[in-house]
């Protein structure tokens, strides 16, 4: 049950992208959100592909039924940031599919592009090696 003045959640993965991204903008060491399972996933192929530092999910509650999903950010010398963009793609009003011979490539390659294949969520190169179209869910880079 919703509390007063408190926004229902239509996009969750947006949300993950959005704390993530104002977090790094400004300069947190961590950022922390309600956890999920795609939200785990995402944020573990974000750590993987070395965007941020760390991921942690934490019990909390009567009984430690709720979890908290901690992405430790990473910065480099000058404390910038070690990503420049997060964008969502595929969002609940307009859903983005592709087959893996469209794949788009990051920034040359130099980004990341996340899918939600029917093996579960993955890099846009692993789901090119593997043959792989889905939904084309974020881009990093």
């Amino acid at each position: 049950r919703r509390r007063a003045g408190e926004a229902m959640m239509t996009d969750p993965i947006g949300d993950l992208l959005t704390r993530i991204r104002n977090a790094a903008r400004s300069r947190h060491e961590v950022a922390r959100l309600p956890s999920s399972k795609v939200k785990v996933a995402i944020a573990e192929i974000l750590k993987a592909e070395g965007y941020v530092a760390d991921v942690r999910t934490e019990k909390w509650g009567e009984g430690g039924t709720k979890e908290t999903l901690t992405v430790v950010l990473k910065y480099g010398r000058e404390r910038d940031s070690a990503f420049q963009g997060l964008r969502r793609v595929s969002r609940p009003g307009r859903r983005v599919y592709v087959g893996h011979d469209a794949i788009p490539r990051v920034l040359s390659g130099l980004g990341t592009a996340i899918l939600s294949t029917s093996h579960g969520l993955m890099t846009d190169k692993e789901a090119r090696r593997q043959r792989l179209g889905g939904e084309l869910v974020c881009e990093v880079w």
